[in-house]
C-alpha cells in the first residue's frame, strides 16, 4: 500500500535514467501535439492580445499555487518585452487580506474590479479549470468587457463548461506536471507572438 501512494518510498531500485527519459519523452509529445492542435487559436488569442495592449491596455495573470507562480511567469514574459502585464497572485498582503475579510473565492476578482476594464487582458492559469477563485475572476473580467483568456488540464473543467474564457487552451492531460509544461511552451509562445504583433 505505502508503495502505491508514495512510489519513491519502494524498496526496490529505480531505473531513474529511464525514468526521466519516459517523462521527458512524454512532456515532448504533449507539447508537439499541444502546439500542433492550439497553434491556430494561440495566434488568433495573440493577435486579441495584442490589439488591446496597442490600445492602451495591460494584462493581468492569475492563478493558484504553481498556476500563481505560472501567472508570475507571464507577466515578467511580457514586462521583459516591454509590454505591461501584472500578477494578481504577487501582493501575498493584498491576496491574504481578501482572503481573510472577504473571501478566497474573490481574490482575484476584486483586484480586476479595482484595476481592470474594457480592453485589458484577464489570463487565467488552472490545471483542473475548477478553482473558484479563477472563475470568480474571469467572470469579472467578462463583466468587465476585457479580453479573456483561460489555460486549464483535465477536460477544462468548470473554465470550459461555463465558457468564461473567450480564448480557452485545455491541455489534454490530467497529469498536473505535464499540464504546467505544455501551458509554459503555449503561454511563452504567446508572449513572443504578441511581442512581434505590438510597435
Amino acid at each position: 500500500m505505502t508503495g502505491t501512494l508514495y512510489p519513491f518510498l519502494r524498496r526496490e531500485s529505480l531505473d531513474l535514467t529511464a525514468s526521466t527519459a519516459a517523462k521527458a519523452r512524454e512532456s515532448l509529445e504533449l507539447r508537439l501535439r499541444v502546439l500542433d492542435e492550439l497553434g491556430p487559436g494561440l495566434a488568433a488569442c495573440a493577435s486579441a492580445v495584442a490589439a488591446a495592449l496597442g490600445g492602451g491596455g495591460r494584462v493581468f495573470a492569475f492563478g493558484n499555487g504553481g498556476s500563481g507562480t505560472d501567472a508570475e511567469s507571464v507577466a515578467g514574459l511580457f514586462v521583459e518585452r516591454g509590454l505591461p502585464a501584472i500578477s494578481l497572485a504577487c501582493d501575498c498582503a493584498l491576496v491574504t487580506a481578501l482572503g481573510n475579510d472577504v473571501g478566497f473565492e474573490v481574490v482575484f476578482a476584486r483586484q480586476l474590479a479595482a484595476l481592470g476594464g474594457p480592453g485589458d487582458v484577464a489570463l487565467a492559469l488552472s490545471t483542473s479549470g475548477g478553482s473558484a477563485n479563477v472563475l470568480r475572476g474571469l467572470a469579472e473580467a467578462g463583466r468587465l468587457g476585457m479580453v479573456t483568456i483561460g489555460f486549464a488540464g483535465s477536460g477544462g473543467g468548470r473554465l470550459a463548461a461555463e465558457g468564461l474564457a473567450e480564448h480557452l487552451f485545455v491541455v489534454p492531460s490530467s497529469s498536473v506536471h505535464r499540464i504546467q509544461e505544455a501551458q509554459a511552451t503555449l503561454y511563452h509562445l504567446l508572449a513572443e507572438l504578441v511581442a512581434a504583433q505590438t510597435p
